[in-house]
This record gives structure tokens, sequence and C-alpha cells, in this order.
């Protein structure tokens, strides 16, 4: 029987919380102690994460890894990367890209083979449809060998209702009417509980939005990004989740970078992760009224 990747995120979130960790690292994030021990951008990236990654296993949902962080860093970046990922996945966690790709026909079947097999293998990819709903075809024969894809709908961002917010003729938004053709979509694709593999990105800092999403999606499996340093708070996403689950919410320098942020016992960066991550999981679990 094939494991659905949609299947065990939610029971990582009925175990673990709602906690989903950014791995969105850049050089000038590594400490000092880890830049004298790795000669390499490569080495360096990936000690880093290794670190933290280590350090949260067991309160973390889920990760994803920012790809263009590592593009930017050429070729040992992505070997960072590469081995990030491939680390992640051994621990039987599941692993976002956070890719956002979106092109069509064969371009788009090149992009779903790129991440959903070999060398950047992952559990699941963002991926963007404003170019139009067949973006997502491409990623269906993956779905139903268990993938899933996360695709942007309200973002977080401020400048998000430019497109985003536009009404039609009848009234909708255009993000209400892709969430519409979403739920079309997903109901090919959907797991044990009741949750699609086609989910959908909705930012945090939309509390109302996100809310009216959720009762019109209630299928739909949230990746909810915004959290922290975006402005986005704990007490904002209860109407993101249905009975504390159907959500991951995405932190990456709120976390990785607590040790410079709000480290008054000048812990190292790990432990300072792990507690920020655990300040988190409580604070949403708190939010969400589970008292587990």
């Amino acid at each position: 029987m094939i494991e659905m990747i949609i299947d065990k995120l939610f029971d990582r979130v009925e175990h673990f919380g709602n906690v989903c960790i950014g791995l969105d690292t850049a050089p000038d994030y590594i400490p000092e102690a880890i830049k004298a021990q790795k000669e390499n951008v490569q080495d360096r990236l990936f000690e880093f994460n290794r670190r933290i990654i280590d350090a949260t296993k067991d309160i973390a949902a889920c990760y994803k890894v920012q790809i263009a962080y590592y593009e930017a860093q050429g070729l040992r970046g992505l070997q960072a990367y590469a081995k990030t990922v491939s680390y992640i996945g051994d621990l039987k966690i599941p692993v976002i890209g956070d890719v956002k790709r979106g092109d069509i026909a064969k371009t788009a079947q090149m992009y779903a083979k790129a991440h959903f097999s070999g060398d950047f293998e992952v559990d699941a990819i963002t991926v963007n449809p404003y170019l139009g709903i067949d973006t997502l075809e491409p990623y269906y024969d993956y779905l139903k060998k268990g993938k899933a894809i996360f695709v942007l709908l309200k973002t977080s961002n401020p400048g998000s209702g430019t497109v985003q917010n536009i009404l039609s003729k009848d009234g909708k938004t255009v993000y209400e009417t892709l969430g519409e053709r979403l739920m079309e979509e997903g109901q090919q694709h959907m797991g044990s509980y009741s949750f699609s593999s086609v989910c959908a990105v909705v930012g945090c800092t939309h509390a109302q939005e996100g809310e009216r999403l959720r009762q019109k999606m209630p299928n739909t499996f949230f990746l909810i990004p915004g959290y922290g340093a975006q402005g986005g708070k704990a007490e904002d996403l209860k109407g993101y989740l249905t009975n504390g689950n159907g959500g991951i919410v995405n932190s990456s320098r709120g976390i990785i970078l607590a040790y410079r942020r709000d480290n008054p016992d000048n812990l190292p960066f790990d432990e300072a992760s792990r507690r920020a991550a655990i300040n988190m999981r409580d604070k949403i679990k708190q939010a969400a009224g589970r008292n587990d």
C-alpha cells in the first residue's frame, strides 16, 4: 500500500504539533564555530542544518527547505540542499521543497521529475498556479505515488492582493475562485484523513481570509507561512485549523536565528532553535485549544 505523505503530515501534527521549520539558510547565518570547523559553504550549510534538525526532530511536524538560498551559492549550495533533504528523508520526517515552480506541459514535467525523484527528491513541493490550472497536471502522477503539492493560493506578502484579491464578474476574488478549483482537483487525490494531496499555501498574515478559506476548503491541508518575522501570531491561527490539525505553520528565521534574537542564556544555536520551536509549538496548541 502506498504511504501518502498527506496522511503522514496529519499524523505528525497530531503527535508533535503544527510547527514546520524553514531551513532558509544563508551563509551569514552560520556561527563562527562552524565556519572554523568547515572550510567550504556546502559543509557549513549542511552542518548548520543538521544540528538544527537533530535538535528539533521530536518537535517539528516537518521541515521546509527553500531552494533559493542554496541556488544562490552555486553548485556547492545545491549539494548542501540535496544532502539536507536526504538527511531529513532518512529520518522519516516529511520534507517540503520550497521551489515554487510554475510552468506547463513538458517543462512542468521536468520540474516534477527533478523534485520528486533523483538527487533533489522530497515529499512535497510548492507550486505557483498563476500561469493557469494546467500548471498542476504534470504533478498528478506523483501524487498517485504518495507525494503532495502545496499550491500558492493566498500568500503572506503585503502585495499579494494586487492579483489575488481582484474581483471577477461574479464577485469572487481570484484566490477564492482558485480555491474552488483546487478543491475540485483535489477530490481525485484524497488521503485517509479526508485531506487531499493537493494542498494550499495560505499566509497567516491575512487571518480573515484564512478563516474563510478554511470554511470553504475543509478537505485542503494548509501550509501557513508568515508566522513570527512576517507578523503572523498564534492567536490568528485557530481559524486556519480543524480541531488543531489540517495545517502546518512555517517559521524560518524565527527559529534558525533564535540564537541571535532572543537568547539571554547564550545558548548554542541549535539549543536556541529547539527552545524557539517548543515555544512556537506550545503557543499554537494553546491558541488552537489543544491541551495534549
